[in-house]
């Protein structure tokens, strides 16, 4: 009579990018590992960037987070430190190999707090059919955007977490990047910053104020959208930009120049944690590694459905093919995109400083009292971390 198996299980987030290219790799490690079985699990895209990391670490070995986790990681030890049980070698190739700064994203406090299996940043995508019907080119101008956008034919997800991500974006291009010092951001540049989204997002079809941007892609991409044709910023999904995955293809490239040089937009992505709160370490440690590295994310997570962390992946011709080159024309974008702050008190700012801050952009509150309210929000934040 054969033995129980040793089962471990994992949380992710519910989205095909985000759960079947770990369900693909566990399937695959359970084979080449049949007494291992791993179960993966998926909760909402609201959740996860939100959940206390520590109540994941107490249920599951494995975890997809976030890399604004990692001071909190630093600091209350949930998670393991990877860089005290991975190989110094497989260590440097990710790191070498790294999609802009994804795998620096977690590192923390001189340890490393997961692998960098996803990455993602703010890009620009269209549907090619519908900009030749509307005989409309793709803006490549803040400008040309602008005048897209008032035409009708514009969306730019705008919930409070995505007009965040690009208020910082437009703060760097302004010349100053938030967090620096012990004020978030001066109130010049972060005026500016308010009054140049404000002015794009209202120039947007209204619907952008309730939508993300799964939200705005599957509105693009779908048979009944013949008005829609372009999203300025939203973080990437090459899902759509393979056939068959929505009513319509989607293409994806660089966002549009801001004050006449490209874009800077918010480094997201995702990494796989482990948990130092659960048995089994020894087998969690070496499927990550699996999961993570150059052969895995290059050929069985991208074919799954994912959106890899491995450079390799991106520069993969079979894996170009496959997304219209997704990969290759949005690399420039995640490879110079602002690296969000990891202290402990972040992923609290984050949270409420979204809301904040979208009051601001509907008109609710004025500018200057929300970057007040945002500038004491970061010296709570970094004194109570």
């Amino acid at each position: 009579m054969s033995s129980a198996k040793t089962i471990l299980r994992g949380m992710t987030w519910d989205h095909s990018r985000g759960y079947l290219p770990m369900v693909a790799s566990a399937q695959r490690y359970q084979e080449m590992h049949p007494e291992i079985e791993i179960r993966w699990e998926k909760r909402s895209l609201k959740a996860f960037e939100e959940f206390p990391v520590e109540k994941l670490a107490e249920e599951y070995d494995l975890m997809i987070i976030d890399h604004p986790f990692s001071g909190y990681a630093a600091k209350h030890r949930p998670l393991l430190a990877l860089d005290e049980h991975m190989p110094e070698g497989f260590m440097a190739d990710q790191l070498a190999n790294q999609v802009g700064k994804s795998h620096e994203s977690y590192t923390y406090e001189g340890h490393q707090w997961a692998l960098a299996i996803d990455a993602a940043t703010p890009v620009a995508f269209w549907r090619e059919d519908l900009l030749a019907k509307l005989g409309r080119k793709v803006p490549q101008t803040w400008a040309e955007l602008l005048d897209l956008a008032r035409a009708g034919h514009v969306v730019c997800p705008a919930v409070p977490i995505n007009c965040l991500m690009n208020f910082y974006s437009l703060c760097v291009a302004l010349g100053e990047e938030p967090f620096q010092s012990e004020t978030f951001i001066s109130e010049e540049i972060g005026w500016q910053a308010i009054a140049d989204l404000q002015e794009l997002i209202e120039a947007c079809d209204p619907v952008s104020w309730q939508q993300n941007p799964i939200h705005s892609m599957n509105l693009m991409s779908s048979k009944a959208n013949q008005q829609i044709a372009y999203c300025p910023l939203a973080y990437g999904y090459s899902n759509y930009a393979r056939k068959g995955y929505a009513d319509h293809l989607l293409k994806f490239g660089q966002p549009p120049t801001y004050l006449n040089q490209p874009f800077y937009s918010t480094l997201g992505g995702t990494g796989l944690a482990l948990s130092a709160l659960r048995p089994n370490v020894k087998i969690a440690v070496d499927y990550a590694q699996f999961a993570a590295s150059a052969n895995t994310q290059r050929h069985l997570s991208t074919l799954a459905g994912g959106q890899p962390g491995h450079r390799s992946a991106w520069l993969n011709a079979t894996n170009n093919a496959i997304t219209h080159n997704y990969f290759k024309d949005t690399l420039p974008t995640l490879d110079r995109s602002f690296l969000r702050p990891r202290y402990c008190g972040y992923t609290r700012f984050q949270e409420e400083g979204g809301p904040i801050l979208h009051r601001a952009l509907r008109r609710e509150t004025k500018p200057h009292d929300a970057l007040r309210e945002l500038n004491e929000l970061y010296r709570h934040t970094l004194a109570t971390a």
